[in-house]
C-alpha cells in the first residue's frame, strides 16, 4: 500500500507539472502575435482574429497559479491543499469548456467566411494595392496563382503567376485539352488573349495551376486549430490531475486501516485498528 501511495504521489506531481507547462503555453500563445503574421493579412481584416485569445490570456495565468498550488499539495502531501486545488481546478475546467466551446463553431464557419471574402475581392486586379502586393508575395513563395484559379486576375495576370513547365508539352497533349488552358504538372497553359509582361508576350504563357485560396485557408485556420488543440490538451491533463489529487486528498476514506486481533479470556477474537505510531 505504501508503494502504491508513493507512486500516486509521484504521478500527481508529474501531472501537475504538466498542467503548469500547459498554462505557460496558453500564456505564450495567447499573447503572441500569431494572427498578425498571416500571409496576405489585409484580406482577412473582416474576419475576427481574436477568437480564443482572451480565453488563453485569462485562463493561462490562472492555470499557472493553480498548478503551483497543486504541485505544493502533492509534493508536501497536504490533503486539505489537494482538496482545495481539485475544487478550484474543476471550477476552472468547467468555465473554460463553457467559454471555449464557440471556438469549434468558429472553425466550422471559417471556410464559408473565407470563400465569401474571396468572392468580394475578385477580380483581383481591381483589389487594393496592399492586397495585390501581399498576394503577389504569396504567389511567388508558394507557387500559386489567384484565390480560386488564375482567372481571378481576369486579363491582368501579374508576373508572380507565371511559371516554367518542368517538361515541354507535346503537340498531342496540347491538342487533347479543351478550352483556353491546359495543365502540365504544377503549371497551366493559358490563352494568348491574357495580358502578360512584355518579356513573355511572344512566348507560350504558363501560370501556376495551384490556387492560393486553399493555402490561405490553412493559414487562417491554423491559429484557431492551435488554440483548440491547446485547450483539448489542458482538458485531458486537468481531468487526470483532478483524479489523482482527489485520490490522495481522500485517502483516509479509501485506505483500509491496519487491524490487529486479540483473544480475550473467553476465547473471543476481537478486531480493532492498530494504534498509530508516531
Amino acid at each position: 500500500m505504501a508503494g502504491c501511495r508513493s507512486y500516486l504521489r509521484g504521478l500527481a506531481v508529474c501531472v501537475t507539472v504538466l498542467l503548469l507547462v500547459s498554462g505557460v503555453v496558453m500564456i505564450g500563445v495567447g499573447f503572441s502575435p500569431i494572427d498578425g503574421n498571416l500571409p496576405a493579412a489585409e484580406l482577412f481584416d473582416q474576419l475576427s482574429s481574436s477568437d480564443g485569445l482572451l480565453v488563453l490570456q485569462v485562463f493561462g495565468p490562472l492555470t499557472v497559479i493553480l498548478s503551483v498550488l497543486g504541485i505544493c499539495g502533492a509534493s508536501l502531501d497536504l490533503k486539505p491543499l489537494l482538496l482545495v486545488f481539485s475544487t478550484l481546478i474543476f471550477v476552472e475546467f468547467v468555465a473554460l469548456m463553457v467559454v471555449a466551446s464557440p471556438l469549434v463553431q468558429v472553425q466550422a464557419q471559417m471556410d464559408g467566411a473565407v470563400d465569401e471574402l474571396f468572392l468580394n475581392v475578385t477580380p483581383l486586379h481591381r483589389a487594393d494595392r496592399d492586397v495585390q502586393s501581399e498576394l503577389n508575395k504569396l504567389q511567388t513563395s508558394d507557387s500559386c496563382c489567384g484565390l480560386r484559379s488564375f482567372e481571378d486576375w481576369d486579363n491582368q495576370l501579374p508576373a508572380s503567376c507565371f511559371c516554367t513547365p518542368p517538361v515541354p508539352p507535346s503537340n498531342l497533349e496540347s491538342s487533347s485539352r479543351p478550352g483556353n488552358s491546359s495543365s502540365e504538372g504544377p503549371c497551366a497553359k493559358v490563352g494568348a488573349e491574357l495580358h502578360a509582361p512584355a518579356s513573355q508576350r511572344l512566348e507560350t504563357l504558363w501560370v501556376h495551376a495551384t490556387p492560393c485560396g486553399p493555402i490561405l485557408k490553412s493559414y487562417v485556420g491554423f491559429p484557431i486549430k492551435l488554440r483548440i488543440g491547446i485547450i483539448s490538451a489542458f482538458a485531458t491533463i486537468t481531468v487526470a490531475a483532478i483524479a489523482l489529487c482527489l485520490a490522495l486528498g481522500l485517502e483516509e476514506y479509501w485506505k483500509t486501516p491496519p487491524v490487529e486481533t486479540t483473544v480475550d479470556d473467553f476465547n473471543r477474537v476481537k478486531y480493532q485498528p492498530k494504534p498509530t505510531q508516531t
